[in-house]
């Protein structure tokens, strides 16, 4: 009896550990001074199954070659003066980022190459908000990591709240 008390506590102590741990990880994400603009590829905008979100696709992964990419990997891009991220290459470690370059973790799935969060939840009665979204914007760390924070409009406007780091 001992023994499976013990064992149930051990295993909630590591749930609360790696939930932390996790929550830290998306935190840093947060805070992550770059911020970038990823445009937006026309998708079916709503999901009448599972409530008010958007579908996202992002036209960066259109220039990427889809064959022979490795299942986990970064892509280069570049970054111009209004913060929108255009694809350069994949990155190989033997070549040096530049300037103004930024790494951006992909993950090729289903024969697809995904980056990021391809769904954006929004509040119920809130989607004529988020109609006009033509950018997704994303904090990156050095590693590539990304994490969705907004949608942007035409004129890189920020859509709904804004995201509270």
């Amino acid at each position: 009896m001992k023994l499976r008390l013990l064992i149930m506590w051990g295993v909630a102590a590591m749930v609360l550990v790696v939930t932390n741990v996790l929550i830290v990880q998306k935190e840093r994400l947060l805070a992550a001074p770059q911020g970038i603009l990823l445009e937006l590829a026309p998708v079916d905008p709503r999901s009448l199954v599972q409530g008010d979100y958007m579908r996202l696709a992002y036209a960066i992964t259109r220039a990427a070659p889809e064959q022979d990419l490795p299942i986990d990997g970064q892509l280069v891009v570049a970054v111009s003066a209004d913060n929108v991220a255009r694809y350069l290459r994949v990155y190989t470690p033997a070549t040096a980022l530049a300037p103004g370059e930024l790494l951006l973790r992909y993950r090729v799935r289903a024969g697809r190459l995904h980056i990021g969060s391809e769904a954006f939840f929004f509040q119920e009665g809130t989607a004529d908000a988020y109609e006009k979204a033509r950018y997704a914007e994303l904090r990156a760390d050095s590693a590539g990591e990304s994490l969705l924070v907004g949608l942007r409009g035409p004129d890189r406007e920020v859509l709904g709240a804004p995201m509270q780091p």
